[in-house]
């Protein structure tokens, strides 16, 4: 196995919020060592001085293909921005427009510090398979709406996608099954997808609490909060969850939170993009429910950058609570790596710096303007770096980005196949 050494970076484990100069040893796809100094016969040597070394950020809600539409249905309320624009351009898109649409939002995660993400969409067997060519980590949902009876088509590709992907591409993708959110999925489904999450051990992935209009759908329909309609179908005791948004969600649905295995992913570009509002997470903290950070779809958040995404985070808790000691950049910074891998169900494996871990991590160029001097790194990282700064990504102990050239994804055939793709389908709508 190749054995590759990172030397002299700045290493932020976030184990603790005390980085270090140091060395890391990658052998294979874990990481072997990381001291002061390494000295042993390797591969490759990957000098690092100058540079931060941290665990990749971990994308814990996207809709890749998306990235498609991005820039297409900006400045809309998002009833307007899903019916008359997202929904009738997504109806257009092939399976191969899917394929490519994924491998653009790859690249831009790749090149802007993410190694591993959680996607929900349709056509997932392409997905994967730009997956498995690009290199990346991800945890894979078929999305499920069941208004209109399809036959228990969808149901079928859902089971297809968990038994076909799940521990494929040496190990890099998992799979979850996912009702698409309270509003799309009446209690008889949703009763069967959670009775089976427990039987096939199995995550689930859903929206929860977007939008005050679902929150107004629900209580219309069931008279429950949309957090209250999941609790009371046992959601929260039976599964392992990775709930998206949780925007409007009042003091007692986080009670109902409270002790649920999996977490919330909190999207704040989005939200905010589409007027949405402010999601809760410190009370969520508090209460000991695990917090992540995803970006949505492009359609929605415009970038997949999650630095612009941990800045959104922390300032939006200081602006609610009027306080700025809430949410501190190390903090925040532990939500995209170590909260966002729990979420997945792949903390063990990944979101920190240890010897016995995959070698997920990113190497960011410190010598620019906008990132000396340095006084505290964590604070430099989360209020003032971007993805751009971004010169290395390592997923699996393989080199995917180095000195900001992609190695794995032919960006002028991507951008000529994306230029194509995106006018057909959002032509004349």
């Amino acid at each position: 196995m190749m054995k590759k050494l990172i030397k002299g970076a700045t290493i932020l484990t976030m184990t603790s919020n005390e980085p270090f100069v140091g060395d890391i040893l990658i052998d294979g796809d874990l990481i072997s060592d990381i001291q002061t100094v390494i000295t042993t016969e390797v591969d490759e040597v990957i000098f690092a001085e100058g540079k931060a070394a941290l665990p990749g950020l971990i994308n814990a809600h996207q809709h890749t293909p998306m990235s498609l539409l991005r820039g297409f249905s900006d400045d809309l309320k998002l009833m307007d921005w899903l019916n008359k624009k997202m929904l009738p351009a997504e109806a257009r898109m092939t399976p191969e427009d899917i394929y490519w649409g994924a491998k653009l939002a790859m690249a831009e995660m790749i090149k802007s510090g993410t190694t591993a993400f959680a996607d929900m969409y349709i056509h997932m067997n392409e997905i994967a398979a730009a997956i498995e060519e690009v290199g990346m980590r991800a945890s894979l949902t078929r999305g499920l709406v069941f208004l209109e009876n399809d036959g228990g088509r969808r149901m079928s590709e859902a089971l297809d996608l968990i038994h076909r992907w799940s521990g494929k591409a040496e190990g890099l993708i998992t799979t979850m099954i996912g009702p698409h959110s309270p509003y799309t999925v009446p209690p008889q489904p949703f009763t069967e997808i959670i009775a089976l999450a427990e039987q096939e051990n199995i995550a689930i992935h859903t929206h929860l609490a977007e939008t005050k209009e679902e929150v107004s759908k629900i209580r219309e329909k069931y008279n429950q909060t949309p957090t209250e309609y999941l609790y009371h179908l046992g959601m929260f005791e039976k599964a392992h969850v990775l709930l998206a948004h949780s925007v409007h969600v009042n003091r007692r649905d986080i009670g109902y939170l409270k002790g649920m295995r999996g977490g919330v992913s909190h999207n704040p570009v989005s939200n905010l993009k589409l007027g949405c509002g402010i999601a809760p997470i410190m009370e969520m903290i508090e209460q000991g429910i695990t917090v992540g950070i995803g970006t949505d779809g492009a359609g929605s958040a415009a970038t997949l950058d999650m630095f612009a995404e941990i800045r959104a985070a922390t300032w939006l808790q200081k602006l609610d609570y009027g306080d700025p000691t809430k949410l501190p950049a190390f903090d925040v910074l532990r939500m995209a790596t170590v909260g966002s891998a729990q979420l997945l169900n792949i903390g063990h494996e990944v979101g920190t710096l240890e010897i016995g871990k995959k070698a997920d991590m990113i190497l960011i160029d410190l010598r620019k303007p906008h990132l000396q001097p340095i006084h505290n790194i964590h604070s430099l990282l989360a209020y003032c770096a971007n993805g751009s700064d971004v010169d290395t990504t390592i997923v699996n102990g393989k080199v995917l980005m180095k000195d900001r050239q992609l190695l794995t994804i032919d960006e002028d055939e991507l951008f000529k196949q994306v230029t194509i793709r995106s006018k057909r389908i959002v032509d004349g709508i």
